[in-house]
């Protein structure tokens, strides 16, 4: 088993939240994991949302989810090679995303642990470029489908295969 699929060992309702913004190029990793996500998944206990720049916003769907997992997927520059994942605590200081976002993940992730209880996770990639009206790189979709299909392979059942 390998760390990925340790995080989701024993849970039983999952909310993965990607978080980015498609139009800050490499920003878009978050998202792009989230949308193809949802065209692989088929388990009606994991929930999947595009939270765009503002997870703050879903903070109600996330706690009516009663989750026992939530694992925010996001650009982080945590000063890795491009392309380069990290699992962290999205309440560290690793947990610092690229940030367009409305919210530090920290403060969210915060508040997220008053109204349910729950496993907090964050799943971050390095991101290259991230200026305003840029595509993302190749490098960073290919990440992002290689991601989203583990994750799909782990939480449709198939993780131990």
């Amino acid at each position: 088993m390998n760390a990925l699929e340790e995080i989701f060992e024993g849970k039983k309702r999952v909310v993965i939240c990607g978080i980015g913004n498609d139009i800050r190029g490499d920003d878009a990793f978050g998202v792009l994991v989230a949308e193809r996500l949802k065209e692989l998944l088929d388990n009606p206990n994991v929930l999947v949302i595009n939270c765009g720049e503002v997870p703050e916003n879903y903070t109600g769907k996330i706690r009516d989810f009663k989750p026992d997992l939530v694992v925010f997927v996001d650009a982080v520059d945590f000063k890795g090679d491009v392309g380069e994942y990290i699992i962290a605590d999205p309440e560290g200081t690793i947990g610092e995303a690229v940030s367009t976002h409305g919210l530090p993940l920290k403060f969210v992730t915060g508040f997220m642990k008053k109204l349910i209880k729950a496993d907090f996770v964050l799943i971050g990639c390095q991101p290259g470029s991230t200026g305003l009206f840029e595509e993302p790189s190749e490098l960073i979709r290919e990440c992002a489908e290689r991601l989203a299909k583990l994750l799909a392979r782990i939480l449709n059942g198939g993780g131990n295969d």
